[in-house]
């Protein structure tokens, strides 16, 4: 279940499905994200509170909407083109950003990794979730049973209208028969999401009910709010 808290006062949300790491997602109160041309000092300084909090610098990649998956490494703060990033190492922390596609955060407790993951429509139909958890499964020695997942606040499936083009290049076994228009074709990339990892045998997963569009007074929407370049960030350190 899904649950708001604070780090220094201001608002983060979490999950009671993992208990023995860091892991969250930042709201307006603390973005760290800022993704236009002037640097935005309220996310710098927002961005050290956390840090301050978790007690280790933050590592970011170059998000691309990609379905590239990489490992975070002491010292490395170059990770170009990617979309995902595994975690192992429990002296560093990983972040990734959003402002409505679907934040992925995966957490073996018994292993003590995790990842971090961008999904969007076109991360989702690549199946990004699944290659992060079978990185984890193949490279890392995770069983799926062991694995728990938190689908991320992101646009909801009343609110995500797509056209035919987006539509099409989803497997029709994650969605209803094409409509006969089309445009404004509602998809849900959380339901998505779910499914994809159900059938790799991850059964952990809890979905976050929040909306960035319904319930944009706690995040970033890019389509509601016209294309903005603040973003929010699920954020994982390990035990």
């Amino acid at each position: 279940m899904f649950y708001f808290d604070e780090i220094g006062g201001k608002k983060i949300l979490k999950s009671d499905l993992i208990k023995k790491a860091n892991a969250f997602f930042t709201t307006r109160e603390i973005c760290i994200c800022d993704k236009g041309e002037d640097k935005n000092v309220e996310t710098e300084n927002n961005k050290k509170i956390i840090e301050n909090h978790i007690k280790t610098r933050l590592i970011s990649p170059i998000q691309t909407h990609s379905a590239n998956v990489g490992t975070a490494i002491k010292n490395k703060f170059d990770y170009p083109d990617t979309d995902g990033l595994i975690l192992t190492d429990k002296n560093l922390a990983i972040f990734l950003n959003f402002a409505d596609c679907t934040p992925l955060i995966f957490y073996d407790e018994k292993q003590n990794i995790g990842a971090v993951s961008h999904a969007g429509w076109r991360g989702t139909a690549q199946k990004i979730g699944v290659i992060t958890a079978r990185k984890l499964i193949d490279e890392f020695g995770s069983n799926p049973r062991d694995i728990c997942v938190l689908i991320g606040p992101a646009i909801c499936g009343n609110c995500y209208e797509v056209g035919i083009d987006v539509y099409n290049h989803f497997s029709p076994s994650f969605l209803p028969p094409a409509p006969e228009q089309t445009k404004n074709i509602k998809i849900d990339l959380k339901e998505i999401n779910r499914k994809q990892l159900t059938q790799i045998g991850i059964e952990k997963i809890d979905i976050c009910p929040y909306c960035t569009c319904c319930d944009n007074e706690y995040f970033y929407s890019y389509r509601k709010e016209n294309g903005t370049t603040l973003r929010h960030s699920a954020v994982l350190k390990l035990k």
